[in-house]
């Protein structure tokens, strides 16, 4: 286990009931590309998927609000839904809020941080770029990632809110206007190095929902990489040798009734999410 995943995980308790769940929390439907791998790797798992929709987006909150937020909605889901595992599968909410939620919590964490070691690997021109939100960007915690594993690279960061919306949006089956992308892209580009960009970070767990259409904005000279195949590793390590029994079908929750909830379904059926209801 290297360093990073060893910081965002504990280890898991013995005798863990087989029909308790792994819960994903998520500010929205982000986490939805965290789940795709973990039911790649464990596709017998019961899973209890939360979208605080109440609070999106978190990128524009500060880091006191959203600790608090985060701390206080997964304490209340841990004592109501006990489940084995909790993964944060939200880079704002892990970036900020993985130490105080788990002053809270007594259950393994499973957090999600931007992807920079493996970008460092890849990067053949060692420039590269990430997209997050205002909040991830800014974060001390991304500081130490870039000066541990990326101190002989450029990194260039650029907050974008919009990709967020647009993930949601796409996900909704609405139209997303291109400009949304070529805009994150131009921004990253014109920075000074930019052009020489060959790798990105995607930082927040929207952004690989619109990767296709990043790919367009940037051109193919451009790799992506985002953090969830190695969350997927370490809830699958965590759990490995405990029995996996659903009592019924996997549900998504939010924390606010709306009428545009109902145009996810598809998105949800396709994670094997059958079932919805508000927390």
């Amino acid at each position: 286990m290297d360093r990073v995943a060893s910081e965002m995980a504990v280890a898991a308790p013995p005798g863990v009931d087989p029909t308790a769940p792994l819960l994903l929390f998520d500010s929205g439907v982000g986490g939805l590309s965290v789940l795709a791998k973990v039911r790649a790797l464990l596709p017998d798992a019961p899973v209890i998927y939360v979208a605080d929709n109440a609070g999106l987006p978190y990128g524009d909150k500060n880091e006191a609000q959203i600790a608090a937020r985060v701390s206080g909605l997964l304490g209340r889901m841990t004592e109501r839904f006990r489940p084995r595992l909790v993964c944060i599968a939200c880079n704002t909410a892990s970036t900020i809020a993985l130490a105080s939620v788990r002053e809270v919590l007594e259950v393994p964490i499973v957090g999600t941080v931007p992807a920079i070691k493996p970008a460092a690997a890849m990067t053949q021109t060692g420039v590269i770029g990430l997209l997050g939100t205002a909040a991830t960007i800014r974060q001390g915690y991304v500081d130490r990632l870039e000066a541990e594993f990326a101190a002989d690279k450029v990194l260039l960061r650029h907050g974008a809110p919009e990709l967020v919306a647009a993930a949601e949006r796409k996900l909704r089956g609405e139209h997303v206007d291109k400009d949304v992308y070529r805009r994150a892209a131009a921004a990253l580009r014109t920075m000074p190095g930019g052009d020489r960009i060959d790798t990105v970070v995607l930082a927040c767990t929207h952004f690989p929902l619109v990767a296709e259409e990043l790919g367009e904005a940037f051109g193919s000279d451009v790799r992506f990489i985002d953090g969830s195949d190695g969350i997927a590793r370490q809830i699958a390590f965590l759990t490995q040798g405990q029995g996996w029994q659903r009592q019924g079908d996997d549900i998504a929750m939010f924390t606010r009734d709306e009428p545009e909830l109902a145009r996810l379904k598809p998105a949800l059926e396709a994670q094997r999410l059958l079932r919805s209801a508000i927390f």
